[in-house]
């Protein structure tokens, strides 16, 4: 019988003390009901500044109950794949005309939960130090997505160097230029090979998170700017199912505080515009 006893003891340390593994560091403590006390919230999102603006958000939210995982990607098409696809909750990379040119090309359907920040398209040289020093027959890379493609050639038309026809849309395209006196040649590039282009043509319209990227102010660097009046602000975007979800909610009330706002005006100072 005290052998019994003692096995028996033994036998509830053991277990104990599995226990009590299980509820150290980095494990989700449930409450009373069993429900997790912290949420896991994942929102994909490119590097600069979308993720650094995340990153602010991250102790803002944990206050909530949330956890917010930050998954970066690179490229202007599997954010909104794996946004579909329930790998992620949220993404924070795309302005509206962007998302809403993607989902009607693919049959998708995508919403905005949040308008956070502008960043203004810039034209970029290493040739010249004004757009006045453009030759004739220069080469300008653009983003080769309608939407950023169209984007550039707004810009572009908005300081003279060309113009379109009165009915472009906002994905025009070379074929929608009505007068090009320079006879300036375009040539379109993944948005990230942009910066990478410099080398190679006399100028290039780089979105300013890959100006970022590469170093490159878009207040002191470019040679012509969107102003902070730009319809292309970023956005949250989320499925629609998704758009009232607490969680989202919450991250939504963080990305459009005072406290983001100072952070975007003090880090960035005026490459990148609260749309909020």
């Amino acid at each position: 019988m005290k052998k019994r006893g003692i096995l028996f003891i033994i036998g509830l340390l053991v277990i104990t003390l599995l226990v009590g593994c299980t509820t150290g560091s980095g494990s989700i403590e449930t409450d009373a009901n069993g429900e997790d006390d912290v949420k896991v919230l994942r929102v994909g999102a490119t590097p600069v500044p979308h993720s650094e603006i995340l990153e602010f958000v991250k102790p803002l939210l944990l206050n909530e109950g949330i956890q917010l995982d930050i998954v970066e990607f690179t490229d202007y098409v599997t954010p909104n794949l794996s946004l579909i696809d329930g790998e992620i909750d949220a993404n924070f990379f795309q302005h509206v005309p962007y998302m809403t040119s993607f989902a009607k090309d693919r049959g998708l359907e995508l919403s905005a939960a949040a308008q956070v920040h502008v960043e203004p398209l810039g034209l970029y040289s290493r040739k010249i130090d004004t757009i006045a020093h453009l030759q004739e027959g220069a080469t300008i890379a653009i983003p080769n997505d309608p939407t950023n493609g169209g984007r550039a050639l707004l810009l572009l038309q908005y300081y003279g160097l060309i113009e379109l026809t009165e009915d472009a849309p906002l994905t025009a395209t070379e074929n929608d230029i009505a007068v090009n006196s320079k006879n300036l040649n375009f040539i379109a590039l993944e948005a990230p090979q942009l910066p990478r282009s410099l080398d190679d043509v006399d100028a290039s319209v780089i979105n300013t998170n890959y100006a970022l990227e590469a170093n490159l102010n878009p207040v002191n660097d470019s040679l012509i700017m969107e102003d902070a009046n730009s319809p292309y602000a970023n956005i949250l975007a989320v499925v629609p199912t998704k758009e009232q979800d607490p969680q989202i909610q919450a991250l939504v009330e963080v990305l459009n505080s005072t406290a983001v706002k100072e952070f975007i005006e003090t880090k960035y100072k005026g490459a990148i515009v609260p749309a909020f």
